[in-house]
């Protein structure tokens, strides 16, 4: 990429993720001034992006998590603009943040993803008869939401109550809703006993794998921003057939929801043997502790060189006329 683009960094945001949002956005945005590159850091505070009329950018680098970040709004936002973004665009974005609507796209698309049911809307017994069904322990989340914000695992029907409250308090506002509404469903899924394992897809490649080891039943908010003794380990010892096939799984995930530029897939390696899909995060962490940029060091990209690559996959994008994918 040439030098001296006006690059705005959407950072901070609306969602309960605005702290992390900044982390994210502030790397972003010192990579880019060392590269010698113009850089307006932005600091989102309300559904709208009237801050950019001011800038005039060549490109929008989007460092937001959560509502108004990763589900699309702001994407069509800056379509309707006619400013390059990063990122994956709308549909994508709102399938990446919506885990029922990503894990239906799973399902056609034959990725492998546990077994899970939707809540909302069925009367109590119904819904104490279709978890037993299901089978404990499940792993309670919002349908919606980042950052394993909400989430718990539950390993009796008497925790119930307490982890469907939790995770309701949690849910964000949907796409094209008003900011009173929050998205009440909730999603139920089967918890997979197993290795806890994150793929980074660059560009429609996967990059190497990541293991998480966490001192915490799972990988929750404070393991992943908190936490000193939460281990990353790469390269992850796998036999190369499946490391290949966990790779395959992660970019099969990616095309099944559309995405572009850069997304990074979570995933178990259950004690059964198989492979789960988690979900897959279209704007993933750019924080020094994040996954993703650990990966792609982990293959020879540095920081700086990561950012200027998705930048660039992004103007090429605008000016073969893809805005929109």
């Amino acid at each position: 990429m040439q030098r001296n683009y006006r690059i705005a960094v959407l950072m901070g945001g609306v969602s309960n993720e605005r702290e992390v949002s900044f982390k994210s956005g502030a790397a972003v945005a010192s990579a880019f001034r060392q590269a010698g590159h113009q850089v307006f850091p932005v600091d989102i505070k309300a559904r709208s992006a009237q801050p950019l009329d001011r800038i005039a950018p060549d490109l929008v680098f989007i460092a937001l998590h959560g509502e108004f970040g990763e589900d699309g709004q702001v994407q069509l936002l800056l379509q309707q603009m006619g400013i390059p973004y990063t990122g994956s665009g709308p549909e994508a974005s709102r399938l990446g943040m919506d885990k029922v609507a990503s894990k239906r796209a799973f399902i056609r698309h034959s990725v492998p993803t546990a077994d899970y049911l939707v809540v909302g809307g069925q009367d109590r017994d119904g819904l104490l008869a279709r978890a037993r069904q299901l089978g404990y322990p499940l792993v309670c989340k919002p349908a919606c939401g980042g950052s394993s914000l909400g989430v718990s695992i539950v390993r009796s029907e008497a925790e119930l109550p307490s982890a469907l409250e939790r995770a309701a308090r949690a849910g964000v506002v949907p796409a094209g809703g008003r900011p009173a509404e929050r998205d009440r469903r909730l999603l139920l899924e089967r918890h997979v006993h197993g290795c806890e394992l994150t793929v980074g897809v660059l560009d429609g490649r996967p990059l190497p794998i990541v293991e998480i080891r966490s001192k915490r039943e799972f990988f929750n908010y404070e393991a992943k921003y908190s936490d000193e003794d939460t281990e990353y380990v790469v390269p992850v010892s796998l036999i190369e057939s499946l490391y290949r096939k966990t790779q395959e799984a992660a970019l099969c995930a990616y095309q099944a929801l559309g995405c572009r530029h850069l997304a990074r897939v979570d995933m178990v390696f259950g004690h059964d043997g198989e492979l789960y899909v988690l979900e897959v995060n279209t704007i993933p962490g750019l924080t020094p502790r994040s996954l993703l940029p650990m990966a792609a060091r982990y293959a020879g990209i540095e920081f700086g060189e990561l950012c200027e690559r998705v930048a660039a996959m992004a103007l090429r994008d605008a000016a073969s006329g893809r805005l929109t994918a």
